[in-house]
């Protein structure tokens, strides 16, 4: 047999259990290399994520390298640019040299999972914060720290009350666990913090629909969810969606303003870049697989997991996006490409599974779950349950041994309040504000540089009766820089007029900017000249200059 190579894209739980299972069809043979290409080089244990939240669970307690998974398989931990499947190539993101690198394949598993797509929603791709990956969770956990701290040493009660206030956006499993878990340890961290009171927190869930878990459970275990949730203080906010986010508000889609710095949104979830750029066939953004999980009209083309469009074997509707379908699906396309090698005596398989059930945890020792689509449960022997049946699952012994350890201590040791501060604030950012939003006041530190991309802006003087407006601001123009320059304090406010998008340099990098530029430094000295022999004041604004 001449030498054949099995592409993977994405290391989920269908990519990675592909490569494991065709590992085991290839035990001792050589002539067929699997190359698996993810973004990172492990396994993220989903259905656990929440927990890193809490401290439940240790940081790496979630996740298993792939490499130990997948010993055989060639690893490439890089992004996919681009694929032909005309050519049967598959490009990816430059290493430490600017250049790509393309892969050929003999056949090509698509696995790549949903990502969180905020276009068309304004503000919400600057100010909300995803939670898919263990980088999420790990930020969300510092995030929490970091607010409670602030909230605990502030003295001016409508910041405290919007840095003590939570909203998660989504009431499917990913939204009600990271909301049930956020809320459950903010509200045990806060008897840590002097000023705080368990009285002084507000947990809000935002969902579209009439009650939570609405596509995922039943009517009387949604309900039961909801009864839980609104009973340990989490304030449900259905039948609305999420329309904008700012530094300082989640707006909702009937103009509801949520004063937070803190904004959780699982949704929308739609399909990988790399899946919609592909010449294949699609529905509504998934690739068409058919129960061999075999790509429509492709002889070397495979697709199964989230991006993949897997008819159900009872012959309605579609396989669910769900680990317990993408674990079975990876096993029937490992065994069909075997086929297809000429091994199994090159018969194929078709898809047969029949869901075993759906869980969710409450937060609290409490969860809810439906088994083999006739028996519900809940409450704590549900919760325990969903512990027992998730540990069982838990890719290789050693994660078992770490994750039963962390379980044990959680019993006895409070969940350690350590800040990693592994996300390095960003020297630009891109911000959007909402008419009547105060970008700054006067008299505060100048710390930004602010360029205004679309929408408008007024600069005043603050009167103490809201100011009237001393210049009118829209795209192009600059303002913030007079206080970087001249090292003072803010010397006028700025409010949003108009929907407002920004983009920021923060003072550590416009410093070296106008130091290393001085033709840069002129300008603006020049343009603050002309302002003050205008009206004899400084202003915070500038119209912008090549």
């Amino acid at each position: 047999m001449a030498y054949k190579r099995v592409v993977i894209l994405g290391g989920g739980f269908a990519g990675v259990y592909t490569a494991m299972y065709l590992e085991r069809h290839l035990h001792g043979c050589s002539d067929v290399e699997i190359v698996l290409i993810n973004n990172e080089n492990y396994l993220v244990f989903q259905p656990m994520l929440p927990e890193v939240i809490s401290g439940n669970m240790g940081i790496l307690d979630t996740v298993s390298p792939i490499r130990r998974l997948c010993p055989r398989t060639k690893l490439y931990v890089r992004r996919v640019e681009d694929v032909d499947v005309v050519n049967k190539t598959v490009v990816l993101s430059p290493g430490f040299r600017p250049r790509s690198l393309t892969i050929k394949y003999d056949h090509l598993v698509v696995a790549l999972g949903n990502v969180t797509d905020f276009r068309g929603m304004s503000g919400l791709h600057d100010h909300a914060m995803p939670f898919k990956t263990l980088a999420d969770a790990l930020r969300l956990r510092d995030h929490l720290i970091h607010v409670l701290a602030e909230a605990d040493i502030e003295t001016d009660p409508e910041l405290k009350e919007q840095l003590l206030t939570f909203v998660v956006a989504g009431g499917g499993f990913s939204g009600v666990e990271c909301c049930a878990e956020m809320a459950d340890f903010v509200r045990r961290a806060a008897r840590s913090y002097h000023r705080i009171k368990a009285s002084d927190i507000r947990c809000v869930l935002v969902h579209s629909r009439e009650r939570i878990l609405n596509r995922e459970m039943p009517e009387s275990l949604g309900l039961y969810g909801q009864k839980i949730l609104t009973k340990r203080g989490v304030e449900l906010q259905l039948n609305h969606r999420l329309k904008a986010a700012s530094p300082e508000f989640a707006v909702l889609d009937d103009g509801t303003r949520i004063p937070t710095k803190t904004l959780v949104s699982t949704v929308p979830s739609s399909p990988n870049p790399v899946v919609e750029n592909m010449d294949v066939p699609k529905v509504k953004g998934r690739i068409i697989s058919d129960l061999e999980m075999q790509v429509q009209g492709f002889e070397d083309v495979w697709a199964l997991g989230d991006c993949a469009l897997v008819p159900s074997p009872t012959g309605e509707g579609y396989c669910p996006p769900t680990a317990q379908f993408a674990i079975r699906q990876a096993k029937t396309c490992a065994d069909n490409i075997m086929a297809s090698f000429g091994r199994n005596k090159g018969k194929r398989k078709q898809f047969k599974f029949k869901e075993l059930g759906k869980m969710a945890q409450l937060g609290h020792r409490t969860a809810i779950a439906q088994l083999f689509g006739w028996l519900n449960l809940h409450g704590f022997f549900a919760w325990v349950f969903w512990r027992a049946i998730y540990w069982v699952k838990l890719p290789g012994l050693d994660r078992k041994i770490k994750v039963g350890a962390s379980w044990f201590l959680d019993l006895l040791v409070p969940p350690e309040l350590v800040q990693t501060k592994l996300d390095v604030p960003s020297a630009m950012t891109h911000e959007h504000y909402e008419p009547g939003e105060i970008v700054f006041r006067e008299g505060d530190l100048g710390d930004r540089l602010y360029i205004i991309v679309n929408g408008e802006a007024e600069v005043y003087h603050d009167t103490g009766q809201g100011g009237a407006p001393v210049a009118r601001l829209g795209a192009g123009e600059v303002f913030g820089e007079f206080s970087l320059l001249e090292n003072k304090s803010r010397s006028a406010s700025v409010r949003c007029v108009d929907a407002m998008d920004v983009i920021t340099i923060a003072k550590s990098e416009f410093g070296p900017l106008v130091t290393y530029l001085p033709s840069l430094r002129q300008s603006f000295e020049s343009m603050m000249q002309t302002r003050l022999d205008g009206n004899g004041t400084p202003s915070e604004s500038s119209q912008s200059h090549e």
